[in-house]
């Protein structure tokens, strides 16, 4: 069966014939038709990131616009994008065989109007209440959660020996959003950009004046091209159909559970940096202007995962993890070494600390390309082992269903890191008075990563290699 004409709007949006493992197949129709989605689906994914991380920029000016809560409740404010998104992303994991990946697309990047217009609105009207805000911060996790639908998406459009620059470019460039958000969002609270139908400006009590309504709307515009853009240009694929019943298979698939432990260490890492990066560098080295450097974490990190997805695909993504974790090691323990011994002490050094957790940013966005480029490897081995009944076809739709959920479902639990790490580190002060026993934990983590790397998918004669 051929392609279904696009030129349909009924039926003409839904690839009935997809067979991306088809050398012939893939260079004569398929290549174009994966790209034109993975191209579609990337800014939609960035902007998701820019709206889940947005609040955080919110919460840190609220006091000087008037709110004036207390800093339990804005951590709480700050902390929940994270909680929301996370936990979305488990039930994110499963939609795009239900909805399809072009319907799926539209409705998600839709639905960041709803945090984005309402954190607009609200920050204008001094007496909204603690509870909206609440709301409006666990709407803005509708952002982390669409993360996981993207990346199910793009697995299914692309053969085995490029999904893993693919799936890199999508995330790595997704990722961007957090960079994206931090360099825009401080520009355009200080100007009215959407003239009167923006609203007046908040004043502050040094006699100037800040337009925070533009945190929100900024996105507003974009979203609604990224909706339009998704809906009319992307595609649903016939064989990804499943139900949730069908996907929940891969709970029971021992592999599912251990890389989701592996990428936990790597995206978990990652995005639990980016947000507690800031705070950590404010109180351990207070002379230090946070705001000029805080944006190249994220930046680092999402430009390595999307520029380093081919080496996992040439010399095998378990390989690449082991050797990320090892390097995690090395720049965990760097970091601790600059640390000041207590902020006051100024027996630090910022600059080592700086490159070492540059050094960091760098592995993870390296690992979070190895580490999805290593699902679908697995279960092209898993599943003939696990259902050798099944004929070939069947099989083949069997191993990109329970890949794209792998890498879906996995993604889920790691962004549960966006708030266990700034509160490790809040923990640890609180505690001790610095950050040195949180990050000793996460090297230890990363220690039993690379074990675990070693054990399974890296070693000589490993049982599942990749």
């Amino acid at each position: 069966m051929a392609v279904a004409d696009q030129s349909n709007v009924q039926s003409g949006y839904v690839l009935n014939d997809w067979r991306p493992e088809d050398p012939q197949f893939w260079e004569s129709k398929g290549k174009v038709i994966a790209t034109r989605n993975l191209w579609i689906s990337i800014p939609n994914l960035l902007m998701a990131f820019s709206v889940w991380m947005v609040w955080s920029v919110v919460v840190a000016k609220m006091p000087a616009i008037g709110f004036d809560f207390s800093v339990a409740e804005r951590f709480w404010l700050a902390a929940l994008p994270g909680l929301s998104g996370a936990t979305l992303r488990i039930f994110y994991s499963f939609v795009i065989p239900v909805f399809g990946g072009r319907r799926w697309t539209a409705i998600s990047t839709a639905s960041l109007l709803l945090p984005a217009l309402g954190i607009g609105f609200a920050v204008q009207n001094p007496e909204t209440s603690y509870f909206t805000f609440l709301m409006l911060a666990l709407m803005c996790g509708f952002g982390g959660g669409n993360f996981a639908s993207s990346m199910a998406n793009i697995a299914y459009f692309y053969p085995k020996k490029v999904k893993g620059q693919a799936l890199a470019m999508n995330a790595g460039l997704g990722n961007l959003g957090v960079s994206v958000m931090q360099f825009v969002v401080p520009v355009v609270i200080t100007m009215g950009v959407f003239g009167a139908v923006g609203g007046e400006p908040q004043q502050l009590s040094d006699g100037g004046q800040l337009f925070i309504q533009n945190a929100g709307f900024i996105w507003v515009p974009f979203l609604i091209v990224g909706t339009i853009a998704a809906w009319f240009g992307m595609n649903d694929i016939a064989d990804a159909k499943a139900s949730v019943g069908e996907q929940m298979s891969i709970l029971s698939r021992y592999h599912n559970w251990v890389m989701c432990v592996l990428y936990v260490g790597t995206f978990g890492s990652f995005i639990g940096y980016a947000a507690g990066f800031p705070l950590l560098m404010k109180t351990q080295f207070p002379e230090v202007d946070v705001l000029k450097y805080a944006f190249l974490g994220p930046l680092v990190g999402a430009l390595s995962r999307s520029a380093t997805g081919w080496i996992s695909d040439k010399f095998g993504g378990g390989r690449v993890t082991f050797w990320v974790f090892l390097g995690m090691i090395a720049a965990v323990y760097g970091v601790i070494t600059f640390l000041p011994t207590t902020p006051e002490a100024a027996d630090g050094n910022f600059w080592g600390f700086f490159s070492c957790f540059m050094a960091l940013f760098f592995l993870t966005g390296v690992g979070n390309a190895s580490t999805f480029q290593m699902i679908p490897s697995i279960m092209k081995q898993e599943i003939p082992r696990l259902m050798p009944n099944l004929e070939a076809a069947n099989m083949q739709r069997t191993i990109e269903r329970e890949s794209a959920a792998i890498i879906a479902f996995t993604s889920a639990i790691a962004a549960y890191g966006a708030f266990f790490i700034p509160k490790s580190y809040g923990t640890s002060i609180s505690m001790t008075g610095s950050p040195h026993g949180a990050l000793w934990a996460f090297l230890g983590f990363y220690a039993l990563c690379t074990v675990i790397t070693w054990i399974y998918y890296s070693r000589k004669n490993a049982p599942v290699p990749c």
